[in-house]
This record gives C-alpha cells, sequence and structure tokens, in this order.
C-alpha cells in the first residue's frame, strides 16, 4: 500500500491505526487531547485576510473558496466540526480535502501564547497537500514540501510520512525547524496570538502537537 493512500484509507475506516505510544516530555503540555476538538475552534475572519481572499480570488480564476468565519465557534467536546473539516481520529487531528479541492479554513486554540515558547509536533502530507501553522496568527507553510515547496530542498523531510516541526518563538522572533533543518530563522510574530493550523487542498494529519512555556 503506497504511504500516499494510508491516511485516506485510515480515515475511510479502511485500515488499522496502530495506537501511538509517544509521552509528552517533561516542561511540555499537549494542546491536542487526540480524541476531540476540545480547545479548538473558529475565530471570525480578520479584515486582513478578508481583502487577501479578495484580491486573490480577483486575481486568479483558479483562487481558492474561503468562507468567512463571522463569530468564535468552539468544537469542546466534538471529534469532528460540523462542516466535516478538521477530526480528531485515533490521536491525529486531520484537515480532510474539501470538495471544491482547495478551500481555506482556519482551527484555532482557544488559549493565546504572550509568553516565549517552543512548539513541537508531526505533520504528515498526502502528495502536493497545502497547509500551515498559524503562530499567533502569521503562517508558517506546512505542506508536502517536494511538491508544494517553498522548502523544495530539505534532505531530510519524508514525503507522506511523519515528519518532526520544531518552532522556537523569543522575544516575538520565530525560528523553525523540519526534521533538523531549518525552514526559518527569523520570522516575526506579533506579541501574543493563538496557535492554529490552516486548511487549504489535500489531506494534512497533525499528531503530538505540544507546547512548552519559556519563563
Amino acid at each position: 500500500m503506497g504511504g500516499g493512500a494510508a491516511p485516506r484509507l485510515r480515515d475511510a475506516g479502511l485500515a488499522e491505526a496502530a495506537p501511538d505510544p509517544f509521552t509528552v516530555e517533561a516542561g511540555f503540555e499537549s494542546l491536542f487531547n487526540g480524541r476531540d476538538l476540545t480547545g479548538w475552534g473558529y475565530r471570525p475572519t480578520s479584515e486582513e485576510d478578508k481583502a487577501a481572499a479578495a484580491r486573490w480570488q480577483a486575481s486568479d480564476p483558479n483562487a481558492a473558496a474561503w468562507p468567512f468565519v463571522t463569530a468564535p465557534v468552539r468544537f469542546d467536546g466534538q471529534a469532528v466540526t460540523p462542516d466535516g473539516r478538521f477530526a480528531a481520529i485515533d490521536g491525529r487531528l486531520v484537515v480532510t480535502t474539501p470538495p471544491e479541492h482547495r478551500k481555506i479554513q482556519q482551527l484555532w486554540t482557544k488559549r493565546e501564547f504572550p509568553e516565549d515558547f517552543v512548539l513541537k509536533l508531526e505533520f504528515r502530507a498526502t502528495p502536493n497537500a497545502d497547509s500551515g501553522v498559524y503562530l499567533r496568527g502569521p503562517q508558517l507553510q506546512c505542506r508536502d514540501y517536494r511538491l508544494a515547496g517553498p522548502y523544495e530542498k530539505l534532505e531530510r523531510y519524508r514525503p507522506q510520512e511523519w515528519n518532526e516541526l520544531v518552532v522556537t518563538v523569543r522575544k516575538g522572533v520565530a525560528r523553525a525547524e523540519c526534521n533538523g533543518e531549518v525552514l526559518e530563522t527569523a520570522l516575526a510574530l506579533p506579541a501574543s496570538g493563538p496557535i492554529g493550523v490552516e486548511g487549504d487542498r489535500g489531506q494534512m494529519e497533525y499528531r503530538r502537537i505540544r507546547i512548552k512555556v519559556l519563563r
């Protein structure tokens, strides 16, 4: 069975998913319990994002659909968002493939993070999948890098397998690494904000999402 097909088969209930033996390290706390979407939700679409969507859709006939959120929505105790886009499945936060092929949606933590921190997680992408991890608002591209970029030359990236993302934030600047290779050295961030994940195209999976606040 090809690696790209395996995630979709598991989500359809057609393949076994082995239990994840992972234990959160000392000093870290989990942001995702693996069972449901407690602690996560939709936030109202920012004016900046509304403007970006309008520019994109006006200039590109193949631009993604981008539904706007007008009021906060929380998913505590729910395994799947009502629209089916985000789901907790066997310890994984799954961003499903939209029927429109491309659709921008954002899932956020209820909690905000004004302190310095280290964020760790693992991600797995189907071929050419496009997603992202939001850090207090700004997005770090998290994709099938080999096909979707922008970090095509990574030597340790494993297509359709689990990859580790580590982000260290100090004094409003983020350094990001994938499997130990540098993605960004000085991504500027606002003073506070939530953690989030994006849906665009393809299926993305996240697991072992955890954070350590640096005192």
